[in-house]
């Protein structure tokens, strides 16, 4: 075991310890029963059965709750202001609505100052953390200008490394009459402002926003800065964004509600995640995505919450992993990896989603025996203790 100038802890007598890591335990979750995690400075230093961990300088009783790796939301759309109550409530009470969808968000997030961004985003994100979500990426697209978009960006890279300039998410209210001069602003001056603040570029590939042509623009554009490419793919109707996610090996393609034969081998073929986000399909009444196709297949896929005040006004990693277990065909063991490992595998990540020696230390403590009761007793506020870099959150 490494030693550091920070003190050492030792957490023991865990009923049941998923590391994602089979090498250390049984199955793909590498599960090990009365387990111990020693946690060195921000790393996981070691990982065993609660009887052979080593002395260390503080130690933790479990008391026979179950640990998992943090939770790791690889979509989110936290950089807003505002919400949109009356359009969820009108949709709820079967209403027609037509507020405006996310130009509301996008005039609200215009008018909000810096500081109010910044404390909406930080509030979400403790939320967020309580709930056991430990590693998140988050986008901009709330601002669709060149000022307000890197601004966008410049506030959540003070939170997050994974950060995705979504200037792409819908045509700018200002360019309604000019979408290719919209994705000219995108692709030149609003990319070159957006560029130092980002990870990520993401576009929103759907009819209604941009189409194929368009966003293999704007992705290729955003890889010759760069930025690694993500995908709005296949929400509201079968089209051509898996694919182009594909072409372009982007990390992800997300959502993926609406899947055809060639998607699915395509994903399975390929290194780009499937991303689903139960949140959406829940808020909004649209038919769930599929997740057994894509798994028997062999692709690789992320649960995320696509947490945005629109359509998933929802930070719970918990609630979504319930609902693709209820919903989407997926077992509580494929839910829970893809909320952890199939989140990291979505951000490109090897050092979170997993509790292995020289992973970052971000683990939850759940009250109650197995992570199965994430999706058993739905609804309820199971994780009761949270690490994040190694600290008790």
């Amino acid at each position: 075991m490494t030693t550091t100038s920070a003190p050492t802890t030792a957490i023991t007598h865990i009923a049941q310890l998923v590391t994602n890591d089979p090498s250390l335990g049984e199955g793909p979750l590498g599960l090990i029963q009365d387990a111990a995690v020693v946690i060195d400075g921000d790393r996981i230093a070691w990982v065993g059965a609660s009887s052979k961990a080593p002395a260390t300088d503080n130690a933790v009783d479990a008391a026979g709750r179950a640990g998992i790796p943090g939770f790791v939301d690889s979509h989110s759309h936290l950089v807003f202001a505002g919400d949109r109550t009356e359009e969820f409530n009108a949709r709820m009470s079967g209403r027609p609505y037509s507020a405006g969808g996310i130009r509301t968000t996008v005039a609200a997030t215009r008018a909000a100052t810096d500081g109010e961004l910044e404390a909406n985003l930080t509030r979400h994100l403790a939320e967020a953390l309580r709930q056991g979500t430990t590693t998140f990426e988050t986008k901009s697209g709330y601002g669709l200008t060149v000022e307000d978009e890197a601004r966008a960006l410049r506030i959540a890279a003070a939170h997050t490394d994974e950060v995705t300039f979504l200037g792409a998410h819908i045509v700018s209210p200002d360019y309604a009459d000019d979408p290719a001069g919209y994705v000219d602003l995108v692709t030149g001056p609003m990319l070159d402002a957006c560029a130092p603040h980002a990870r990520w570029i993401d576009v929103f590939c759907e009819k209604g926003a941009f189409d194929g042509d368009q966003a293999r623009a704007i992705l290729t554009a955003g890889k010759a800065r760069g930025l690694a490419p993500r995908v709005h793919a296949n929400q509201l109707g079968h089209g051509p964004g898996v694919q182009i996610a594909v072409e372009l090996g982007a990390a992800s393609a997300d959502h993926c509600t609406h899947l055809s034969p060639a998607d699915i081998d395509a994903l399975a073929q390929s290194d780009t995640v499937a991303t689903l986000l139960p949140g959406a399909e829940f808020s909004t009444r649209a038919a769930w995505p599929d997740a057994r196709p894509l798994l028997d297949a062999g692709a690789t896929v992320a649960l995320s919450t696509d947490c945005n005040p629109g359509s998933s006004f929802t930070s719970s990693m918990p609630f979504c992993i319930a609902l693709a277990v209820r919903d989407m065909g997926m077992t509580p063991d494929e839910a829970l990896w893809s909320a952890t490992a199939g989140g990291a595998r979505a951000l490109r990540r090897t050092d979170v989603g997993r509790i292995t020696p020289g992973a970052r230390a971000d683990l939850a403590l759940l009250d109650a025996p197995s992570h199965v009761h994430l999706a058993y007793r739905p609804g309820v506020p199971l994780v009761s203790a949270v690490w994040h870099k190694g600290v008790l959150v």
